[in-house]
C-alpha cells in the first residue's frame, strides 16, 4: 500500500492529502525505461566481450587465427631446413670453392646482416599476433637476402672456374718435341758452353736434338704472335702468347705451319725442327716466358711424360754441357 503523503494548510489550519501530479508517474515510468534499457545494451556489450558469449562470426574468425599460427609454425620449420641446408651451402662456398679459387671468404656478418635504417615491418605491428608475423617476416627477408648473395657468391665462382679451365688449357704443359722423336736432350736451362765462342754464358731455354723435319708441338692453346726469322739468331721461329703472362718460343726451325694471329690449341703441329739461325745442329731451341721473364721450362712437362721420364730428362738437362745455339 502507497504511502499517504500530507501537508499543513496555514489558512484553515489543518493536514490537507497532498495529491500527486498525473505526469510525474509517467515520467518516473519513462525514466525507469531507459536505464533500465542502457543497463541491459551494457550487460550485452560486456558479454559480447567475453568468451562465454560468442557469435558465429566470432568462432569463424577464432578458427581462423588458429589456422593462421599453426601455417606460420610450419613455416618457421621449413625455414628451418631451408637455414639449415643454406648454411651447409654457404660453408662449402668458404672454405671449399673460394679457397680453391684463392677468393676472399664472404664474413658471415655479411652474410646475415638484416635492414637497417626504415622500420619495414610498421604495417604490421598492432595487432594481437604482430610479434609472430613480423618475427617471420623479417626471418624471410633475412633467407631471402643470404640466398640473393650466395647467388652471386655461385655466379662468381662459375666464372672462377672458367678462368681457371682456361688458365689449365694456356699453361705450356707438355714437351714440344715426342720423346720417341727425340734423338737426345742436348741442352737445359741455365748457364752452359757456347758452341761457337766456347764461353759460358745462360742458356735460356731447352735444346730438343731431332732429326730436321721432326713436328714441333704447340705447348699450350695461345695465339701466334711471331712467325719470322727476324730475330738475331734464333732463324725460323715462332713465339706464342698463352695469356696469364704466359709466351713461348719456338727457334731454329726448317719451317713454320702457322701465321701471326692464327690462334692454337696444345698439342697443334707448328712447325718442323731444322737448324736455322745461329745453330750449330738440327734442334729445337725452346724457352717459357712468364710475366715478361724467362723461367725454366723444365717445370712444365706434366702433361704428357711419366714421373720416370721427368727424371731421367731432368738429369740430362740438368748436366751443364754445351748448348747447341
Amino acid at each position: 500500500m502507497a504511502k499517504v503523503k500530507y501537508y499543513y494548510d496555514a489558512e484553515n489550519l489543518a493536514y490537507r492529502i497532498l495529491k500527486p501530479k498525473a505526469g510525474r508517474n509517467v515520467g518516473y515510468i519513462v525514466l525507469f525505461l531507459v536505464a533500465a534499457g542502457l543497463f541491459g545494451f551494457l550487460c550485452f556489450v560486456v558479454l559480447l566481450n567475453t568468451p562465454f558469449f560468442e557469435t558465429p562470426k566470432d568462432r569463424l574468425q577464432a578458427r581462423e587465427i588458429e589456422n593462421m599460427k599453426i601455417r606460420y609454425e610450419i613455416l618457421n620449420r621449413k625455414m628451418d631446413q631451408v637455414d639449415e641446408v643454406l648454411g651447409n651451402i654457404e660453408d662449402r662456398d668458404n672454405n671449399l670453392y673460394r679457397t680453391y679459387f684463392n677468393a676472399s671468404a664472404i664474413p658471415e656478418e655479411q652474410r646475415k646482416a638484416g635492414f637497417g635504417g626504415v622500420n619495414r615491418y610498421k604495417d604490421l605491428e598492432g595487432y594481437d599476433n604482430s610479434e609472430l608475423v613480423v618475427n617471420t617476416t623479417k626471418r624471410l627477408d633475412v633467407i631471402s637476402k643470404e640466398l640473393v648473395i650466395q647467388s652471386k657468391s655461385l655466379d662468381e665462382i662459375a666464372k672462377l672456374a672458367k678462368d681457371k679451365e682456361k688458365l689449365l688449357s694456356a699453361i705450356p704443359a707438355i714437351q714440344p718435341v715426342k720423346n720417341e722423336d727425340l734423338r737426345q736432350m742436348a741442352s737445359g736451362f741455365g748457364y752452359r758452353s757456347d758452341p761457337f765462342t766456347k764461353i759460358r754464358k745462360f742458356h735460356a731455354g731447352m735444346d730438343f736434338s731431332a732429326r730436321t723435319g721432326t713436328p714441333i708441338y704447340a705447348t699450350g692453346d695461345g695465339v701466334v704472335v711471331t712467325a719470322d726469322n727476324k730475330a738475331s739468331g734464333y732463324g725460323n721461329h715462332i713465339v706464342i702468347r698463352h695469356g696469364f703472362g704466359y709466351e713461348t718460343l719456338y727457334g731454329h726451325m726448317s719451317k713454320y705451319k702457322v701465321k701471326a694471329g692464327q690462334k692454337v690449341k696444345r698439342g697443334d703441329v707448328i712447325g718442323y725442327v731444322g737448324s736455322t739461325g745461329r745453330s750449330e745442329a738440327p734442334h729445337l731451341h725452346y724457352e717459357v716466358h712468364k710475366n715478361g721473364e724467362v723461367v725454366n721450362p723444365l717445370n712444365f712437362y706434366y702433361g704428357n711424360i711419366s714421373a720416370k721420364e721427368f727424371i731421367l730428362i731432368s738429369k740430362l738437362a740438368n748436366q751443364e754441357n754445351q748448348s747447341l745455339d
